[in-house]
Order: C-alpha cells, then structure tokens, then sequence
C-alpha cells in the first residue's frame, strides 16, 4: 500500500471565497534544516507520549536510529500527486503488464474471491501495482522510514501511529526487525500493508499460525481482499466507466455530489463503449471524474473506486488499478487520449497552492499534495474568473496563479 492512509471521502464542503488575511501555512523545513539533536529530541518525546509500559522495548528498537533524508524527498515528490494522471496511468497500464497479470490471475485463492467478494482482477492488479507481483517489496527499514516521516512532520500524528504498531510488530514476535522491510513510506509485503493494516486486516489464508505478506501469495492477496472488503467493496459492481461528456457540460459538477445514473443519462452523459451500467450500478451515486481536465479522458467514478482509494488515496492510483483490472477482463482501452502535460514541480504545486489560499480559495493546507481540497478550491477559482472549471492544475495555470497572489 503506497504511502497515503485510508481516509473517508466527503465531498468538500464549500468555503467562503473572500480573501483571507492569515499567512499561509509555513511548507516542511528543507532537508539541511534536519539534525541528529532534533531528531533526536523528537524520539524522546514519541517515547513520552506513545511509549507507555512498551517504552524500554520501543527505545531499543529505536536505539541508534538517524533520519533518513531520502524519505522526506521521496514523500515530497510522490508521483500519483505529481505526474498528471496519463502519465501516472499509462506507465501503470501496460500491455506488458497486463499480459503478466493475466499469467497470475490464478494465484489468487478462490476462497478469497467468495469470502471477501473482491474481483480476482483487482486484487491482481493491485499486486502488479504495489510490488510487480512481490518482485519489488521495497528494502527500508519500515522503523526508521516511520521515524523519520514522524519527524518531518508533514503527517506526524499518522507517521507516529504508524510508527508504534511497527514497534509492536517486533515487539511481540510477529516478525523480526530484520525482516521488517518495505518502501520509503513504511508499507510492508507484496501488497504493501501499512502497520495499523497489517495488524488489523492481516489474513492467515494458508493457516500456518502467521501472516506473511511478504512470502506468502495467498496470506498477501487474502489481506488486500480483507482491506478493501472492510472499506465497503461492493460485490457485483465494477469500479466505473470511461464516459463521454456532452458539449456545454458544466464542468464544476465533476467531483462533486454524487448522483445515479438516470441523473447523469438526463445531462447527457454516455458510456464510452456504449450501453449502461449494470442495475445494481445505475442506482449508485457517482462521481463524474476529470482526471487531466477537460481535454483528457472523463470517468463516471463508482463506489467502487473510492474503495481503491482507501488502499492509496489517489485518482491516478485507483484509474490504474481499475483499468488493469478492465484489461485482464479484455476490456478495450481508452477511447480519449490523454493530453501529454508537463509534470508539475515541488515549487509550483506548493505556490499554487499558497497562491489559491492567498487569494481566498483555502486548499486547507500547503503541503505540494494536490488532492481534492486543492482541485475543490481551484474549481472555485476557475468559477469566479470565467474559466471552465474542471479543477485542473496544469504547469502554466500554476505559474500564472503564483504571479497573480504575488
């Protein structure tokens, strides 16, 4: 599971557009700010307030433990928030992936699908996403990843939550220290748990006595299912739909209240390929979603799809779970291509959003993470100004934003 954690998705509730007068908020301090002393001080104060009767164990574990500057890089760059969704998608949704996933599709358990109601596609897709099936688990040291992010401070209260249930992890023998390995952000195995997931959703499927998601296909996939059958997957359902948007579609709609698909049929909303959702899918509300703005292709986003994102709460992330799925099932592709934008950088995305705060529309907070706070108030921008608002932050907009609040 990538870095971002499980959170609920409302739609953001509307905020006042009058300039603001507070400072925008200050971003993470850069990496030459960062020192052993500080570090250290933060340690004995994660100890004070998480350590409790478990505290001479956790200072053990943390014993000699420094910061490790390329996680703070790597979380301040994370490419589901900073590569424009095509090119997130279509690195993520190859034919030669797809070709493998299908050569695995038989990995996962039956048992699983019929417990937990997840698609074989999906959670296969999953797998090829987070670790190329198990191939690339990552080789941080999760403890010291967690420590670190905690300390960074962008998401200290996740981090240090994070951080203790690895600690407990070793401390009561569910897996050595050595053998706690994952990606720069603390997620762990071929699935990429999270700690809080790992000790909470984890699943024994081969019955040994011991979840291993690291060794182990059917426990990894088994876990994945549990996680996104916790967060509400609805059986019989798929993810969503490329659609086609009318001329004259009110672009302020997309990601915003959710509607059922009589609802977006009368707006003039079509599938792509033709035809309807099915029954059960057309009384769901649902999202019309741009992921590139309104010159890329448009999705009618399903509950499903929210699901995916409580695995990693990102657009681009669950499109390409979603879609990898579609292509084992021999769905056709896309039928809009993607537009080929320029990525944004650390400094524009942090100035767009400083400069939309600046200028009265709150992203509610200044972190380089452009997610649905951020598109909400851009779209809100757009309004005002006589732009099509389709929450769309390109390169230029960025750069024209920051000119205008300075």
């Amino acid at each position: 599971m990538l870095p971002e954690p499980p959170v609920t998705l409302p739609t953001p509730a509307p905020e006042p557009t009058s300039p603001v007068t507070a400072p925008a908020p200050t971003p993470p301090p850069p990496l030459a700010a960062y020192d052993q002393e500080g570090f250290d001080g933060w340690k004995q104060g994660f100890l004070a307030r998480k350590g409790g009767a478990r505290r001479a164990e956790y200072e053990r574990e943390l014993a000699g433990l420094t910061p490790d500057p390329s996680v703070v890089r790597l979380d301040r760059n994370q490419p589901e928030f900073s590569k424009p969704a095509g090119a997130y998608v279509q690195n993520a949704v190859t034919p030669v992936r797809i070709a493998q996933a299908k050569q695995r599709i038989d990995r996962v358990p039956w048992p699983v699908v019929q417990r937990f109601g997840v698609p074989s596609e999906i959670l296969v897709g999953i797998w090829a996403q987070e670790s190329a099936f198990g191939q690339v688990q990552g080789d941080y040291d999760v403890i010291r990843s967690l420590a670190t992010l905690a300390y960074d401070g962008r998401r200290r209260d996740w981090a240090e939550a994070q951080l203790k249930d690895a600690l407990d992890i070793v401390v009561d023998g569910r897996r050595e220290r050595a053998g706690l390995k994952g990606s720069w952000a603390g997620a762990m195995g071929q699935t990429q748990f999270m700690p809080d997931n790992y000790l909470r959703l984890g699943v024994d499927q081969d019955g040994d006595g011991k979840v291993d998601i690291w060794g182990d296909d059917a426990d990894a996939l088994a876990s994945a299912a549990n996680l996104l059958a916790q967060a509400g997957w609805k059986r019989g359902q798929g993810w969503g739909y490329e659609v086609v948007l009318p001329a004259g579609f009110n672009y302020a709609e997309a990601e915003g209240p959710k509607h059922d698909w009589a609802y977006w049929a009368a707006k003039g909303v079509r599938l792509a390929h033709g035809g309807t959702p099915n029954g059960a899918e057309a009384l769901e509300d649902a999202t019309i979603l741009l992921p590139q703005g309104a010159n890329g292709p448009a999705f009618l986003a399903l509950p499903n799809h929210y699901v995916i994102r409580s695995y990693n709460n990102s657009v681009s992330y669950a499109l390409a779970i979603g879609l990898t799925a579609d292509g084992i099932m021999g769905k056709p592709g896309l039928t809009k291509a993607w537009p080929n934008d320029a990525s944004l950088s650390r400094d524009q995305r942090i100035g767009a959003q400083a400069a939309l705060t600046r200028l009265g529309y709150d992203t509610r907070g200044v972190d380089g993470v452009i997610g649905s706070n951020t598109r909400a108030a851009l779209r809100r921008w757009q309004q005002a100004n006589g732009r099509i608002a389709d929450g769309y932050l390109t390169a230029e907009l960025a750069d024209e934003l920051i000119r205008k609040a300075n």
